[in-house]
This record gives C-alpha cells, sequence and structure tokens, in this order.
C-alpha cells in the first residue's frame, strides 16, 4: 500500500479533474503489475496495472491507493475491470467521495466476489487525496500558501526589491512544489511587480501547472510574460464582474481564459474564487502571494497549509510585509497552523504548517 501510495504521488499536479492513484498488484508474494494515473487523467492507475499484470492477476490481490471508480465516463469503471481480471482481493485505504462513487465500487468489488479490505494507511491516503476529497465535498480545492521571506516576514524592500531573499536551492525545491500542483495562483500586484513566468523548470514535467492571477481590475501588463506565453502554457485570469470589456476581449485575444469572480468589499471574494476553480477542475493550487491575496485567504480560513522559507537577512519595518491587514485584535482570533516539517534547504529554513484543530480556550 505504501508503494501505491507513492506511485499516486508521483501524478500529483498533472491528472486533475482525476485522483492521482497508484495501484499494485500482488500474486505469490511478488509484484505483476503496478501503475498510476497518467497525465490528464486516464488511463487510470487499475488500468495499467493490470495491463503489466496479464493473465498473472487472476487471483491476485491489487493494493489501490483510493477506492475504484463505479462509473462510465470515458473509461468503462475501474471496479469492473478488476473483476473481469480475475482479482481476489482488493486492499485500499479510503472511499472515493465523488458522488458517483462514494463506496459504490467497493459494493461492486463485493457483489462480484472480491474480497475488500479498507482502511490500510487511511491517514495517509486522505493527505495524498485532500485536494480531489475538498473539491467533492466542499466545491473548492486544497490550498496550499507559500511564503519566501526574510527572518523579520518581509517579502521586499521599501522599493519592491524581492529578488532574491532566498538563495538558489530553495527556488529549486518550491519548482518541485509547483510541479506537484494543478495551477500556481498570485495576486496582481505581484504580477506587476515581477513579471513572473509561473512555470516548472529544470524539473522535465509532462505538464505544466495552470498559471491563474487574481485581478480585480484585469490591470495587468499585456506585453509580459504570461501573456506571451498565455497560448504554450494556461493563463486563467480571475477578475471582477464589473471589469472594463476591452481588457476582457484583449486578454482572450492572447489566449487566456476569463473568470468572472464576485466581490466581497473592494476585493475579489476568496470564497467564490475558490469555488469558480474547482469548478474548472482545480484540485490543488499552490498560491505564491503576494501579501493582500495571502490576507483574503487566511481571513476567510482557506488556507490547508503553509510552506515558508525563511532567510537569514533582515529588511526592516519599511520593509513589504509577506501577509496583508487581518484585522485582528486578539490572539485568540488568529488562525491557527501546526508544525508539521522543517528542514534546511540551502543557506535558508523551510517549514511547513497545516490547519490545526481547536484547542479549549483557542478559536479554531
Amino acid at each position: 500500500m505504501a508503494l501505491a501510495l507513492s506511485l499516486g504521488r508521483r501524478g500529483q499536479g498533472t491528472c486533475w479533474p482525476n485522483p492521482a492513484v497508484g495501484c499494485v498488484i500482488v500474486q505469490g508474494g511478488r509484484i505483476v503489475g503496478r501503475g498510476q494515473t497518467q497525465p490528464g487523467g486516464r488511463p487510470h492507475a487499475e488500468t495499467e496495472a493490470l495491463a503489466q499484470a496479464g493473465a498473472q492477476a487472476r487471483g491476485a490481490t491489487a493494493y489501490v491507493s483510493l477506492e475504484p471508480c463505479a462509473h462510465h465516463g470515458q473509461t468503462p469503471p475501474c471496479a469492473q475491470a478488476l473483476i473481469d481480471a480475475g482479482v481476489a482481493r482488493v486492499v485500499s485505504p479510503i472511499e472515493d467521495s465523488d458522488p458517483r462513487v462514494s463506496g459504490e465500487g467497493f459494493e461492486m468489488l463485493r457483489r462480484a466476489g472480491v474480497t475488500v479490505e479498507t482502511g490500510l494507511l487511511s491517514g495517509t491516503a486522505a493527505r495524498d487525496h485532500a485536494g480531489f476529497l475538498l473539491r467533492s465535498e466542499q466545491g473548492r480545492p486544497l490550498v496550499t500558501l507559500k511564503l519566501a521571506s526574510s527572518f523579520d516576514g518581509r517579502i521586499a524592500t521599501a522599493t519592491g526589491e524581492s529578488q532574491w531573499i532566498t538563495g538558489p536551492e530553495a527556488r529549486r525545491v518550491v519548482h518541485a512544489m509547483r510541479a506537484r500542483h494543478d495551477a500556481v495562483m498570485i495576486g496582481a500586484g505581484t504580477a506587476r511587480a515581477d513579471d513572473p513566468a509561473l512555470t516548472v523548470r529544470g524539473m522535465g514535467v509532462a505538464r505544466q501547472p495552470v498559471r491563474v492571477v487574481v485581478s480585480r481590475h484585469l490591470d495587468l501588463p499585456l506585453m509580459g510574460q504570461l501573456a506571451r506565453s498565455a497560448r504554450e502554457v494556461p493563463v486563467w485570469l480571475c477578475h471582477g464582474p464589473t471589469t472594463d470589456a476591452e481588457r476582457v476581449k484583449a486578454w482572450e485575444g492572447v489566449g487566456a481564459r476569463l473568470i468572472p469572480c464576485a466581490l466581497h468589499g473592494v476585493q475579489i471574494d476568496a470564497a467564490d474564487l475558490l469555488q469558480q476553480l474547482g469548478q474548472a477542475g482545480l484540485t490543488r493550487v499552490f498560491c505564491e502571494g503576494g501579501a493582500a491575496l495571502a490576507a483574503s485567504l487566511i481571513e476567510a480560513d482557506l488556507v490547508d497549509q503553509l510552506i515558508g522559507f525563511s532567510a537569514g537577512l533582515a529588511i526592516g519595518a519599511e520593509g513589504l510585509p509577506a501577509i496583508g491587514a487581518l484585522g485582528l485584535d486578539r490572539l485568540a482570533d488568529a488562525p491557527r497552523f501546526e508544525l508539521a516539517e522543517q528542514r534546511r534547504v540551502g543557506a535558508d529554513l523551510m517549514h511547513r504548517w497545516v490547519r490545526a484543530l481547536p484547542r479549549a480556550g483557542v478559536a479554531g
């Protein structure tokens, strides 16, 4: 099962809106087939593993990192494929919460006489499939907020200089993180200040993440890197409901996808933004700021994990803070995250935080 989960993780960022599943088929204590969901979402992991196993799948055990699908889509149900191949036992950690499946895959297998066992490494599976499950259950993707800052929490000097606060090793790790997400998202201020490409470089990826920019007024440079490459790597622009029609037409003309979103006060509504991205198929979004976008996501309680890269330099109070104003008066109202991982990356410190469970006397 650990191998099946590992195989599935290799597909993260490449197979949305489908889940990144891994499958291992074992016959007589020997692995005879293995597979993972392929880029674009098909073939599915079970299909790949069964093709490799061939006749040796009969009477074998299949370890699948998520409940096999039970519905007819562009491919037949994987549960039926396992039955047709003669698999005797299926071990899978958790149910698929997609209403088209939701336990029916397991029931289909049981009705055919296949032994089904669940729960093995279920915690790991739930974390691996968190984005897919969130989209099925809440309509939104998982959100990872990444911030690279100085020791004193600044992401740029007072003049806007930000390249580079962290070192090349940290930037390479960030590229690897981008590759495991369906989309990279930034705010309009970051797009204007940095003119970023937002692509994964030096990793040999099969599928680049979608590049999402949140800009209420679409006041973005039409001669920047994003505009010039929009036909090669997808660019989605999330804008307000009353954006100037000429700007919309201009961005559509260079190949961008325009997504109108509701407003919350004077900003794009973070909850509606994520619902729109979920409807478009995204399951995992890697947000790289800036400060205003980071604050709006945190304030709306829509950040699932924080990843910080801290550098050993101080910029001072006049520098740009990593996160904008949250309007907090009491510590008890501050959103809490729990440390999940920390390590040195080159000259910098990487720390990853996940949603904290509510504690007595603390608002969760």
